[in-house]
C-alpha cells in the first residue's frame, strides 16, 4: 500500500487545533508512547488526545467513527471512544482528524492482566453486547475496514502466496490446510456488528481487568469472525475455552476465525522474513497455535459446519 508522506508530529497537531479549536489552544500536545500505525495519537491536555490517520487508506474510518461510536457506546458494557470534535483537512494535512476523551488504561499486555481467563470472558461478553446492537444501516464491509467481516476469499491469493513464500519455515501443508477450511465454513448467519482489530494493543487494562475496547476504525457489520483473532494471539487453554464458550462460537465461526488470524500472520511473517526475524518468529508463533488448534478440532471434532 502506497502512503502519502505526511509529516504528524506534535507541532503539527498544536498548530491544527489552535486553529481549529481555538478553546484548546493552550492546552498541552504531547505524543503516546504507542501511537499506532494506522494512525498517530497525542495526549491533549489530560483528558483529551487527538487521533490522526497515518494515510489516506485509514482516513475513511475518521467519519465512520464520527457517525456511530455515539451511538454504540451507551449500549456497550464498557467504556469505548466518543469522538468530541472533527478536524478538518488543511494544506500541511490532507484528511479528517478526531479529537477524543482520553480513557485512563494500559494496553493489555499479558502482565498486566490479573487472571487471563477472566479477561477473556469479559472480552466476550463485550462482543455479544456489540452483536446484539442493531446493525441496521451500518457499515458493510468494504475498502474503510479492508473488508473485515466480509468472506476470506478477497485475501485468497495474498495468503496463498504467503504460504509458498513461507517454505521450509512452517508446515505449508498444514497452513493450506487450515485456510482451506476457512473458505469452506461458509457464513449464512445475518449481519451483526463486530470491531475488526480485537488485540492487545485495543484492549485497555486497569487494575489487571479488561476496562475499555478502544480503535474502531475497522469496526462494520457483518460476520464477527474476524473478531476471534484474539483467541490464538492472546488467550490459551482455559482462556481461550472460555472465550470461545462466552461467544457461542461454532465450529464454522471458529474456523473462520483461524483463518482471519493465519492470514494476517502469514502475510506479516512472510512481509518481514531477512527484515525483522523477531517479528517472523512472533508471527510464526501465532502460526503454531492456529494449526495446532486445527488439528485437535479434527482429531475430535467439535460442533456444527454451519454458521
Amino acid at each position: 500500500m502506497l502512503k502519502q508522506e505526511v509529516t504528524i508530529d506534535t507541532a503539527l497537531v498544536s498548530r491544527l487545533v489552535a486553529t481549529q479549536f481555538p478553546r484548546w489552544k493552550d492546552l498541552a500536545v504531547r505524543p503516546v508512547a504507542s501511537g499506532g500505525w494506522d494512525n498517530r495519537t497525542f495526549r491533549l491536555g489530560d483528558d483529551m488526545l487527538v487521533r490522526l490517520p497515518s494515510a489516506a487508506a485509514y482516513a475513511l474510518q475518521v467519519e465512520k467513527e464520527h457517525r456511530w461510536l455515539p451511538r454504540l457506546a451507551p449500549l456497550l458494557p464498557l467504556p469505548v471512544p466518543v469522538p468530541l470534535a472533527m478536524g478538518a483537512p488543511t494544506d500541511n494535512y490532507p484528511w479528517h482528524w478526531s479529537v477524543y476523551r482520553w480513557i485512563e488504561g494500559e494496553t493489555a499486555t499479558l502482565e498486566r492482566i490479573a487472571s487471563l481467563p477472566q479477561f477473556a470472558a469479559s472480552l466476550a461478553q463485550f462482543l455479544v453486547a456489540l452483536q446484539r446492537i442493531d446493525p441496521a444501516g451500518g457499515p458493510a464491509p468494504g475498502q474503510h475496514n479492508f473488508f473485515r467481516g466480509g468472506p476470506l476469499s478477497v485475501y485468497d491469493g495474498e495468503t496463498r502466496q504467503a504460504i509458498a513464500a513461507l517454505d521450509g519455515r512452517i508446515d505449508t501443508g498444514a497452513a493450506s490446510a487450515v485456510w482451506e477450511a476457512a473458505l469452506a465454513a461458509t457464513w449464512y448467519g445475518a449481519a451483526v456488528w463486530f470491531h475488526g482489530d480485537v488485540s492487545w494493543g485495543n484492549l485497555l487494562v486497569r487494575q489487571g481487568a479488561l476496562r475499555a475496547v478502544i480503535d474502531f476504525g475497522t469496526s462494520g457489520v457483518g460476520d464477527p469472525s474476524c473478531d476471534l483473532a484474539i483467541a490464538w494471539t492472546l488467550f490459551e487453554g482455559e482462556s481461550r475455552e472460555l472465550f470461545r464458550a462466552g461467544l457461542q462460537a461454532d465450529e464454522a465461526t471458529w474456523a473462520r476465525g483461524r483463518g482471519w488470524t493465519l492470514w494476517k500472520a502469514l502475510i506479516t511473517a512472510a512481509g518481514h522474513i531477512d527484515v525483522n526475524p523477531i517479528e517472523v518468529e512472533k508471527s510464526r508463533r501465532v502460526i503454531d497455535e492456529v494449526l495446532a488448534d486445527h488439528q485437535r478440532a479434527d482429531r475430535y471434532g467439535r460442533g456444527s459446519q454451519r454458521a
